[in-house]
């Protein structure tokens, strides 16, 4: 598996050590920054993960920012993205079985870094689960699908 990562200059520190986490489980991991000393926008961050997810370069994402939620939001933008930006466990899980999300966005600010451990392995463990799901899936591509002509 292949993931892209990207944060904001607050979720630094915690993006390092996903990335470690990652790569310790054997899985290549695409950094799209911020790098230690650096400045950024991250609806840029975020924009630039979510677009190469929608071309398919790699099947999921990471985002990492303050509170997850603006990179959530930025991400959502991106026709074909579905990003969910979670700070438990069962949501993490949720996100791929339910709502096959593409990109997992979390907060520096919110959670340490055990937790976001937890949330990345639950995620990434997780498989869209079909079934009583796919229909509203479905309506939410199409709903996509209707704004992103």
């Amino acid at each position: 598996m292949k993931i892209g990562i990207g944060c904001d200059e607050v979720a630094y520190s915690l993006k390092m050590i996903v990335i470690k986490h990652l790569e310790e489980k054997g899985i290549e991991v695409v950094d799209y920054g911020c790098g230690p000393d650096e400045k950024v926008l991250y609806p840029d961050v975020a924009l630039a993960v979510a677009q190469d997810i929608a071309a398919k370069k790699f099947e999921r994402g990471i985002l990492i920012c303050g509170t997850g939620i603006g990179m959530a939001i930025t991400a959502n933008k991106v026709p074909g993205v579905r990003a969910a930006c979670c700070h438990d466990v069962y949501s993490a899980e949720r996100s791929r079985k339910s709502n096959d999300a593409h990109i997992l966005t979390m907060g520096a600010q919110v959670i340490g870094y055990s937790l976001a451990l937890m949330l990345v392995d639950a995620w990434l463990a997780s498989e869209f689960a079909g079934g009583r799901s796919q229909p509203k899936v479905d309506r939410m591509i199409e709903i996509d699908a209707q704004f992103h002509k």
